[in-house]
């Protein structure tokens, strides 16, 4: 083979690859983030608490109301929530079935992009 087809050769083998490396032009630049989030947890984290207490939690203002899901060892809590001017307030009681164990409260809801926000806390029931 001559040195000039080796060559050829080699440049087409090369600039596929270095094009590659680059991926997509995108950049992810059309994720959005999701921005329902939920903070000031009451009772605070790792706390000891009674039987059937309440607890309360706040909400991102785009959080979906309607999304927002409460659940303690596998069941589904009741809650109220509330309009505030910093958001939304969530509001609920313990099942009185969980007693003298540790709980965690699990919530989750949807932005307005439809993505999902997770978060929780552990109490410890007496």
């Amino acid at each position: 083979m001559k040195l000039q087809n080796v060559l050829w050769i080699a440049i087409a083998l090369i600039i596929p690859g270095t094009a590659w490396a680059y991926g997509d032009s995108s950049g992810g630049s059309n994720l959005i983030a999701c921005t329902a989030k939920f903070s000031k947890f009451s009772p605070p984290n790792n706390t000891e608490v009674a039987a059937s207490s309440e607890f309360s939690f706040f909400a991102s203002t785009p959080t979906n109301p309607n999304s927002i899901r409460v659940t303690i060892k596998d069941q589904l809590v009741p809650i109220t929530v509330t309009a505030k001017h910093d958001g939304l307030q969530v509001t609920g009681k313990l099942p009185a079935t969980v007693k003298g164990t540790y709980a965690k409260i699990n919530l989750t809801g949807k932005g307005p992009n439809q993505c999902e926000a997770s978060g929780g806390w552990l109490v410890k029931v007496k």
